[in-house]
């Protein structure tokens, strides 16, 4: 599910979790928020960056937990077993 941004459109208004800025996991067929959940005052939603990607050593670290094995080439048809 998609984790949106969202903050109070009027700050002097708002409380101390909406005030400058939170997030909420909504589902695409869900409308966004119009108030904060807590204290009741208008909210925007907010353009932020995607979070896309993941760290290569970690991805090596779970697929070494999970029983896999890394193969590098070191000469043709010759591969080295690195876990």
């Amino acid at each position: 599910m998609p984790v949106y941004d969202y903050r109070a459109k009027n700050p002097e208004a708002a409380c101390a979790y909406c005030r400058d800025r939170f997030e909420a996991v909504r589902s695409l067929t869900q409308e966004p928020l119009r108030t904060c959940p807590y204290c009741g005052a208008e909210v925007v939603k907010l353009i932020s960056a995607p979070a896309i990607g993941r760290s290569k050593s970690k991805l090596d670290d779970r697929a070494k937990a999970a029983g896999f094995h890394k193969l590098k080439r070191v000469d043709q048809g010759a591969f080295e077993k690195l876990y």
